[in-house]
């Protein structure tokens, strides 16, 4: 248990670094990193898209990475608001890590950038431990997912500079208990602010933005640890089962296509998650999002 432990802090530590070196870097170009983290079906994509739809609206110069173990789905669905965007597959990894962002950003980041949106794998658990080098971290919830989900995903939500609630068109059919739901968010992260949204309704998109373009120009006044503990799967780093989510792969491939590229590939790759860095032959791959008219 202690070498699995070993490995994680050593793990966590190097991101740390790389994400510290790459918010320097981009807050020196002007630019503001804001990392998206929720569960999968929260609607995280459809609100980032009436986001960035707004920004583009108001002149707002924006761009967005968003990452899946699979398909160009998300990346095609953004696009139509007319901002830039780039899609990052995984492979199987269930997170994205600093060394990742920060390749997909070169030579492709266009120079005017004022907010950068990262659309993170949708998972609450492994992406909670990874600084990307934002200075802003928004965690989602929809209204549909129960109240106590703070509670489950302490490490997540005590890290947020921001929640925001999703579907609040169906608080009402849901059940949902807000007050409850604030309650424990609080209790994790006390001084957080909870923001509302509906991404059919437009309610909240527009606080959503200020709030990232806030950021600009002075750190959020609420700033928990934007890496906090690492989680333990329990296994030890000679498990030959091991699928924890520690390691990091550095051998890491671009796949690259033209801005104009209008064949997409969706593609599946099947991987069983992490790789202990010694025997891994598993990449992440990046793909430009097909280009699409911008919603009218």
């Amino acid at each position: 248990m202690c070498r699995s432990v070993d490995v994680q802090q050593a793990v966590l530590a190097k991101n740390d670094d790389l994400a510290r070196t790459l918010r320097d870097d981009l807050a020196g170009r002007g630019v503001t990193v804001v990392n998206l983290l929720s569960s999968p079906g929260s609607g995280k994509t459809e609100l980032l898209g009436g986001v960035l739809a707004r920004a583009v609206g108001r002149g707002v110069p924006v761009a967005a990475l968003t990452a899946d173990l699979a398909t160009e789905n998300d990346a095609r669905r953004l696009a139509r608001s007319g901002a830039p965007v780039q899609q990052v597959l995984t492979d199987g990894l269930c997170h994205l890590e600093a060394r990742q962002v920060r390749r997909r950003l070169e030579g492709w980041l266009p120079g005017d950038t004022a907010v950068l949106f990262v659309e993170n794998v949708g998972n609450l658990v492994c992406p909670a431990s990874y600084d990307l080098g934002e200075t802003l971290r928004i965690v989602l919830m929809a209204v549909t997912e129960g109240e106590d989900k703070p509670l489950k995903y302490p490490t997540a939500f005590g890290s947020a500079h921001l929640v925001v609630t999703t579907k609040t068109d169906l608080a009402g059919p849901a059940g949902f208990d807000e007050a409850a739901f604030r309650a424990n968010v609080h209790r994790v992260n006390p001084s957080v602010e909870i923001v509302r949204t509906c991404a059919r309704t437009g309610e909240g998109v527009d606080t959503v933005l200020d709030r990232a373009l806030a950021t600009r120009h002075a750190a959020p006044p609420h700033r928990p640890p934007l890496a906090p503990r690492p989680h333990d799967h329990g296994r030890t780093h000679d498990d030959p089962h091991d699928d924890g989510h520690r390691h990091s792969h550095d051998d890491d491939h671009e796949h690259t296509h033209p801005h104009e590229h209008t064949h997409p590939h969706d593609r599946a790759r099947p991987h069983p998650g992490d790789r202990d860095p010694a025997h891994d032959g598993g990449r992440d791959h990046f793909h430009p999002a097909p280009a699409v008219a911008p919603a009218s």
